[in-house]
């Protein structure tokens, strides 16, 4: 085999894998919104969800993809785990179709393919038939790709030692390692399985030795959905496991399958074409694996929690009270908004006091726990503001209508008293990077301010759940927070002393008057709470 053979087969290579991608992005772009909106609606039903899993992957050419779009759902809170995992299992026998498509070997029409779909991608001007034409032009390119592979590996027959190799592969081992390398080096099952197949054409690839190294292809491609999980949410990373655990069990069962049954013999025996014999045993691998794993759904999602265990809020990115597929009675539904709200305030507050904490006792604490607290007010101030946009088209009385307009309003400012809560989180890191302390006036200060503004928050939030707050309470709370503005300015005022006098350094004074620039703001948002908790005479919500 020539230098020029080993050009060859890489050129080939990244033609197939570029027109695969190519083709299933258009795939993906000629459908539109329509496959994510199939795979947010219609999961509920365990095979329900396995069928559209084998569809929605049939069209975008990629269990992968098909995966981290799931994973994506979960995030969202739009799915749970077990529905993703019977789109996750039907996923996998999905992407079986490139391996028949490859077999059926209409490369000598690649040209033409690669010609019409450029033609159609330069020079139409609408958006629905380029993305044909890039479907049809990466049709071509894969199979130009294979085409192109199978003519550079044919003088492979004549080399000694890899004649050697595929006469004495026999070991279960080394194929699913080499099979897991391969996948794993070109991220695609796919493409692993196509180049099987343009081995199998030349003659170069047994099929017994085939299963094998197709067992270690499917080990290898949870690769790119383990990776893509990373930075995901938990219930994210478990679904990218229940990926890992179905090509692990079907590699498992197969491998032993094809060491103690005859059934490649009987594959062979069965179809004469080797490329299609490839796919048979691909889609064997796919089919046996989601049968096998299916009816145990339940098992295999507590298996995942077993392996990553759960962990505090994980699950707390959801309406707990608020059912968004209902808009009821109007009485009923607000109860349910206020319920949400209430939740927001909780976790709200709980972070801002963390944080205080560890600025007071001049120790990193909680970073965690403000962290997740903060991805979950987030998610609460965008999924109640959609919910209030749906409720709001009800026909509501003058009341109701101005309380939903005080709750996008307190959802605002809550959610800004948490963006400060975790504001002082990364100011408290800051000290602790730079040894920065505070002096015990410094504290004692800090604490008499915030004791103000705890006082200010749990009024203001009280009230509002109320919705009862009295002209003599409100004005109380202007004039603390009025106060707490004064103080924040004599604090800072009493630094600046401080610092003429040589006790605190310039850094720290520069963090303290971030904590003091936090707590003032926090209290400003706090009145605009109180504010939106005054409500008509005889006019009361609840």
């Amino acid at each position: 085999m020539t230098v020029t053979n080993i050009i060859e087969l890489l050129g080939g290579l990244g033609a197939f894998l570029f027109g695969m991608k190519y083709m299933g992005d258009g795939l993906e772009l000629a459908a539109g919104s329509k496959m994510k909106d199939l795979l947010e609606k219609l999961t509920r039903n365990r095979i329900l969800g396995f069928l559209l899993g084998v569809f929605v992957t049939v069209v975008i050419q990629s269990s992968s993809a098909t995966t981290v779009m799931v994973m994506g759902f979960i995030n969202a809170g739009i799915m749970d785990l077990a529905q993703a995992t019977g789109v996750i299992f039907g996923a996998n026998i999905g992407t079986t179709i490139t391996s028949v498509l490859i077999a059926l070997d209409v490369s000598g029409i690649a040209p033409f393919c690669i010609c019409v779909g450029a033609f159609m991608m330069l020079y139409s001007k609408k958006a629905k038939v380029k993305h044909i034409g890039q479907v049809i032009l990466g049709f071509g390119l894969l199979f130009q790709g294979l085409h192109t592979m199978s003519g550079a590996m044919k003088p492979l027959g004549q080399v000694a030692w890899f004649q050697n190799f595929i006469a004495n592969a026999k070991s279960p081992i080394l194929g699913l390692l080499v099979g897991a390398l391969i996948c794993a080096v070109i991220q695609s099952s796919s493409a692993a399985v196509g180049i099987l197949q343009a081995l199998a054409l030349q003659g170069l690839m047994p099929l017994h030795f085939a299963s094998y190294l197709i067992c270690g292809i499917n080990i290898g491609s949870a690769m790119p959905t383990i990776l893509a999980s990373m930075s995901a949410r938990n219930n994210a990373k478990r679904a990218a496991m229940i990926y890992l655990i179905y090509n692990v069990v079907g590699g498992i069962l197969m491998t032993l399958v094809t060491m103690f049954l005859p059934y490649t013999q009987f594959i062979e025996g069965l179809i004469p074409d080797p490329m299609f014999q490839v796919s048979m045993v691909h889609i064997l691998f796919k089919v046996v694996s989601a049968a096998v794993l299916l009816p145990c759904t339940n098992l295999v999602v507590k298996l995942t929690y077993k392996i990553i265990p759960k962990q505090r809020h994980e699950d707390a990115a959801r309406l707990e009270y608020i059912d968004v597929n209902l808009v009821g009675n109007p009485s009923v539904s607000l109860l349910q908004i206020r319920s949400e709200v209430d939740r927001m305030s909780a976790l709200v507050f709980e972070n801002v006091d963390l944080a205080m904490d560890g600025i007071l006792s001049n120790e990193v604490r909680s970073a965690k726990e403000i962290t997740e607290n903060e991805a979950v007010i987030d998610y609460l101030t965008d999924a109640i503001s959609d919910y209030l946009v749906k409720f709001n088209v009800q026909e509501l009385s003058p009341q109701e209508a101005m309380y939903v307009n005080r709750v996008f309003q307190t959802l605002s400012d809550m959610e800004r008293i948490g963006d400060y809560a975790e504001h002082l989180l990364h100011v408290n890191e800051r000290c602790a990077e730079k040894k920065l302390t505070y002096s015990d006036v410094a504290k004692s200060e800090l604490q008499e301010l915030y004791g103000n503004v705890k006082e200010l928050y749990f009024t203001a939030t009280a009230r509002f759940h109320s919705q009862d707050i009295g002209i003599g309470e409100l004005t109380h709370l202007a004039r603390l927070e009025r106060e707490n503005r004064k103080k924040a300015k004599q604090a800072q005022q009493n630094h600046m002393d401080r610092l003429r006098a040589g006790e605190c350094s310039v850094e720290a004074g520069i963090m303290f008057g971030e904590v003091l620039n936090s707590l003032s703001r926090i209290g400003g948002h706090s009145i605009n709470i109180a504010e939106a908790s005054t409500s008509q005479q005889n006019a009361k919500i609840f």
